[in-house]
């Protein structure tokens, strides 16, 4: 697939509702002749984003993008980056802007926090946040530093049982940890592991086309509605019985659906990116590596590093899709209504207004600014301290119980994603002695 055939994707995949022929079909012919520019919110150089888009942000923090026939506005810059986050009154995220776009229909809906408005928003979100207080979040402190502990097992056995002495660690590490803790969370079997890879990865694969990602969305949401009605019949311990037995009369069986399913995509593959590619630095960089083993304090070590490397590789790579409801000026640049923004939260996060060499990953920098690795305002991930806490538990625990821990391949070998909304490696092929 050429590059331009795969931002036409990309576009027809998430965001736009315009440029319709007769009967309601996108005109692809279009979108194909787009120029690689438009590529930039989606680009990167190994584990940074590309330099021309540094340098579009420090120039010109909210430009055009350069799509025929619609304004779509690209916001790179910090300031104006939480500017357009945080106003929910001015920008909307409702899913039923992207009704009828590249096949996507009503009943694709994902539901849950990210594709809603207030009231709904609100209501929804006044649910699930007592959940997600460290307070309530601390009762699975030890199954995650169990679950951890058990795939280092795993690694060590497939090391052992391969050939070459390599083992993949997306495969037996970074993704199974967060698909095991999402399990713990909503209470469904952990068996549906592989469904619940298959899903969270096929729709964030541009390169899959939008089919294929509308189609794991259904997969996705059918599943889930099976779990939910068992949910009704049988409450358990997880999120999911506690909503039921709390809110049943409250939420429907499809706002649960969708929440269950924002939280399978929102903690699968974004934690498993950063486990993934935060050992990439680790490995690439002994004394981050050392620090960390060596620490008569993991816990106080890791937090900072763990909030250091959520802002250096911002794994998402921009935000879900804002639409203008009014005329609104950003960053001196008047955006009308209808118009539709994206967000890179990538660029924002290295915008030298938040400090000094923000192109660098140094944990000792003291925190400037929030980063927005996980958003902000309103749809702030509302697992990001459970996305932490993974984070913090993993790091530790993997440097100390490998302390050789070495790259299978050449860092030249490896295949990152190509035009993914959520950046990150397929394979990580390491060898745990030297």
């Amino acid at each position: 697939m050429s590059v331009r055939s795969a931002i036409a994707t990309w576009l027809t995949r998430l965001y736009f509702s315009r440029l319709r022929k007769k009967g309601g079909s996108l005109d692809l012919s279009v979108l194909a002749k787009l120029p690689d520019a438009a590529l930039l919110p989606l680009r990167r150089d190994g584990l940074d984003p590309v330099p021309e888009i540094a340098a579009l942000r420090d120039r010109e923090p909210v430009s055009r993008l350069p799509i025929p026939g619609m304004t779509v506005w690209l916001v790179s810059g910090y300031d104006e980056a939480k500017e357009v986050l945080g106003d929910a009154k001015a920008f909307s995220n409702d899913f039923r802007h992207l009704v009828g776009v590249g096949g996507a229909g009503a009943d694709q809906n994902p539901g849950g926090l990210g594709f809603c408005d207030p009231p709904d928003h609100t209501r929804l979100r006044r649910l699930l946040t007592p959940e997600f207080t460290m307070r309530r979040l601390s009762r699975l402190t030890p199954r995650i530093h169990a679950i951890v502990e058990e795939q280092l097992l795993h690694l060590e056995k497939a090391a052992h049982e391969s050939p070459d002495s390599t083992a993949d660690f997306v495969e037996h590490f970074a993704m199974p940890v967060p698909a095991l803790v999402i399990c713990e969370l909503l209470g469904v079997p952990y068996e549906e592991r592989d469904a619940f890879q298959q899903f969270s990865v096929a729709r964030f694969d541009v390169l899959g086309g939008a089919g294929a990602s509308f189609g794991a969305v259904s997969q996705s949401l059918d599943y889930l509605r099976g779990v939910v009605a068992e949910q009704r019949r049988n409450p358990g311990e997880g999120l999911l019985g506690m909503l039921v037995r709390e809110h049943g009369d409250n939420i429907t069986d499809e706002e649960l659906t969708g929440l269950a399913d924002g939280v399978l995509t929102g903690g699968l593959e974004t934690t498993a990116s950063m486990l993934a590619l935060g050992t990439l630095i680790l490995l690439q960089d002994r004394e981050h590596f050392d620090a960390l083993r060596d620490a008569e304090d993991p816990a106080a070590v890791a937090a900072p590093f763990v909030d250091e490397l959520l802002r250096h590789l911002t794994v998402v790579q921009t935000a879900f899709p804002r639409f203008a409801r009014e005329d609104v000026e950003v960053g001196g640049v008047r955006i009308a209504g209808g118009d539709v923004v994206i967000v890179s939260l990538s660029a924002a996060d290295r915008d030298p207004r938040l400090g000094a060499d923000m192109e660098a990953f140094l944990p000792g920098r003291p925190p400037a600014s929030s980063h927005l690795a996980f958003g902000y305002g309103i749809h702030r991930c509302i697992g990001a301290e459970l996305g932490k806490m993974e984070l913090r538990a993993a790091f530790p625990q993997l440097v100390r119980a490998f302390p050789e821990l070495r790259l299978g391949v050449p860092t030249a070998e490896l295949e990152f994603r190509k035009l993914s909304i959520v950046y990150g490696v397929d394979s990580l092929p390491v060898r745990l002695t030297g």
